[in-house]
């Protein structure tokens, strides 16, 4: 083999390198512009559960059932802290605003978003600690519960599908009064 050949080859071999390395650069790119994508999508999706979880403290305490209940989708179960369940809750608005206006007129609430899990890129489990306050007379009452929901993504919209409240207990360890 001459040495023009093995030029030749080592030209060949060079340009054969050069676009391997181009491919797996290109492909790099590409892979970080679409996990770039996801988390801006992710941030995106969290502003939004966040919005709905603001939208329910705005309702609460504004008093207003139907503010509360606009994230809730037409179908949703919601089980309050008794553990009554009510199915396609936004239907019982009318309740909700009762209570507003009757046994929890003097509360408020603070919700604050606690841990969002993206079961599917359109389902995601939403963990929420609320806080409540009543002031009733002299007093001020207070307690916590954590609020458990699955909401659904439609286009760019989230919607809770369930709703679980559950009050958070203080336990006593042994031994202590």
């Amino acid at each position: 083999m001459n040495v023009s050949t093995k030029f030749k080859q080592a030209k060949i071999f060079m340009k054969n390198i050069t676009r391997i390395i181009l491919v797996l650069i290109f492909t790099a790119i590409g892979i970080s512009a679409q996990e770039k994508a996801k988390i801006s999508d992710k941030a995106k999706d969290e502003a939004l559960i966040g919005a709905n979880v603001e939208q329910m403290a705005k309702g609460w305490n504004t008093k207003s059932g139907v503010e509360f209940a606009q994230p809730f989708s037409k179908d949703a179960d919601y089980v309050v802290n008794s553990g009554f369940d009510i199915k396609g809750f936004p239907s019982s608005v009318k309740g909700l605003q009762q209570l507003f206006d009757t046994t929890e007129k003097n509360s408020m609430v603070t919700y604050t978003v606690e841990q969002i899990r993206f079961l599917r890129p359109d389902v995601a489990v939403v963990h929420v600690i609320g806080e409540m306050k009543m002031v009733q007379g002299d007093s001020t009452q207070s307690g916590k519960g954590r609020i458990t929901m699955v909401m659904t993504k439609t286009g760019d919209k989230w919607e809770i599908a369930a709703f679980q409240n559950t009050p958070i207990q203080e336990f006593e360890a042994k031994g202590e009064k």
